[in-house]
């Protein structure tokens, strides 16, 4: 009600209607972590397609493994990718420009990133500025042999201008920088560089990534902890460090966890050695059997965790067209989001509708008979038929063992539920510290409710009606006084998933025939 009524007439009042929409989150942004050959590190970068990868990280290279997987993902339809790059012992190029000052001070430029990449960089300096009366001003280009080159105008050896060379490079160029002391401050000369030009050397490419390097330091977010700098990850992917080679268990076992606690999936490769050539695809499906245990993904984080089986072989453009065999996670990453897109995260992603773009082969063809042993196991495989191509075959997650019973034993159940808290965790931001009584509690009905309509609008659950698809509590039986006394609010929300057909029987029976009477 306005303060004060004084003086007659009609006053408008605009009153809160309590609605906060829940918007979903994205399901199918998907982590890479690993080495690449250029590109910064320890840094996640948001990518939304092959060609920033390209730009960032340097494109498809033949010792880089996460490169191809990245390109996968991208041929199969992904969308948003996060990357993050490891390094161990890699070292950053450098050049020199003498500026003919005091003490022959020289202006050192660094390598955005370390790697030999730079070392095709050159830079060139010139006096020719806007403002040839400004002793401090002068010209850069850098040129990167057979790819970027970047011009800075009038720029400032002095670091009270507006145009200070360290401040300019640091935010617009992505081929180097100006280095930092052991206080961070930028180190350059008072005087601007002699006209001329100087090369970047030095540069030295990271050494393969130990165990340690992946997974790295929860406090100094390193390793798989990089993402903790990310707001969101949906799927994990960690290619093998080396061509021909695979991820240790140790890897995985920490990223599986480490996914259990930001509600993402874990995409696991299969140990290359389950399908090298075997007398009968029968031989490696025994493999893979006896196999799966030794990877140590099990209890209920491996909820979070799907087993993708066999390898996928590829052509390759730096073999000059020669087929290889890759790791399969970028193909599958991007399936799940194609997916996503076209039908929902509840949606198996696997089907005749799931195939595998950019595969020449597999390099196990599985028989009916060999899938049928893998995918009681939770070992989802990778198909070749006749017609339709090779496609994904499996939907299960490495809960999915007959065995288990596991309420999440199939991926796309597990991903809903994912998706469902997360969404909701987001959301449900705006309730802390609100009074915890029952205009919070209907508020908190109304607006997760509203939310998971929209799902069932969308197909998104079983049921034929609301209740039976869903509901929604928040009130004095979740949240007792004692509750209200610690400062708790607990809402129970419950959903009926939708599960893959894996199995579609048909009986097919014989009419006898009308027998006159």
């Amino acid at each position: 009600m306005p303060s004060a009524l004084l003086s007659p007439g009609v006053y408008i009042e605009e009153v809160a209607s309590g609605v906060r929409t829940i918007t979903g989150v994205a399901t199918s942004i998907t982590a890479f972590v690993g080495r690449t050959s250029q590109g910064i590190v320890s840094e996640p970068a948001l990518i939304t397609s092959f060609g920033d990868f390209e730009r960032l990280f340097g494109g498809v290279q033949f010792d880089y493994p996460l490169s191809y997987a990245v390109q996968d993902f991208y041929l199969n339809g992904g969308s948003q990718a996060i990357i993050v790059r490891l390094e161990s012992g890699a070292v950053a190029a450098s050049a020199q420009l003498p500026t003919g000052g005091a003490n022959n001070e020289a202006l050192r430029l660094l390598a955005r990133s370390p790697g030999t990449w730079a070392n095709s960089l050159t830079v060139t300096s010139d006096n020719a500025t806007g403002t040839p009366s400004d002793t401090s001003l002068f010209n850069l280009t850098i040129v990167q042999a057979g790819g970027a080159t970047e011009k800075f105008l009038n720029v400032s050896s002095s670091a009270s201008s507006a145009r200070f060379v360290a401040r300019v490079l640091d935010s617009g160029s992505l081929l180097a920088t100006l280095p930092k002391d052991a206080s961070g401050n930028w180190v350059a000369p008072a005087a601007r560089p002699t006209a001329g030009s100087a090369a970047f050397s030095g540069g030295v490419d990271s050494a393969n990534l130990a165990d340690s390097d992946y997974v790295g330091s929860a406090a100094l977010k390193t390793g798989l902890h990089a993402l903790e700098k990310a707001s969101l990850f949906n799927l994990l992917c960690i290619p093998p460090d080396e061509r021909g080679g695979d991820t240790s268990s140790p890897v995985y076992q920490a990223a599986m966890a480490y996914c259990a606690t930001r509600r993402a999936v874990l995409l696991v490769d299969p140990p290359v050695a389950w399908g090298l050539i075997k007398e009968t695809a029968a031989a490696a499906a025994s493999d893979a059997t006896t196999g799966v245990a030794s990877l140590g993904l099990t209890g209920e984080a491996a909820r979070n965790a799907a087993l993708f089986f066999p390898r996928v072989i590829k052509s390759d453009a730096q073999l000059n067209g020669q087929l290889d065999v890759f790791a399969p996670c970028g193909v599958v990453a991007g399936i799940i989001a194609r997916t996503d897109s076209t039908r929902g995260v509840w949606k198996a992603p696997a089907g005749l509708d799931a195939a595998l773009n950019g595969v020449q082969g597999l390099q196990v063809n599985l028989t009916d008979g060999d899938n049928g042993v893998l995918n009681p196991l939770g070992i989802n495989c990778l198909r070749a038929f006749p017609v339709t191509g090779r496609v994904v075959w499996g939907a299960r997650t490495m809960r999915g063992a007959d065995l288990m019973a596991d309420e999440y034993k199939y991926l796309p159940v597990r991903r809903l539920a994912l998706f469902i808290e997360e969404s909701l965790y987001q959301g449900m931001q705006w309730a802390v510290f609100e009074p915890n009584d029952e205009p919070l509690w209907s508020q908190l009905r109304l607006n997760i409710g509203a939310f998971m309509q929209g799902l069932f609008r969308q197909g998104a659950f079983q049921g034929s009606t609301p209740a039976a698809a869903y509901f929604v509590k928040c009130d004095s039986e979740t949240t007792t006084q004692n509750d209200i006394n610690l400062g708790v609010v607990n809402v129970l929300v419950g959903f009926a998933p939708l599960k893959p057909a894996e199995f579609v029987v048909l009986r097919l029976q014989q009419m006898a025939g009308q027998i006159a009477a």
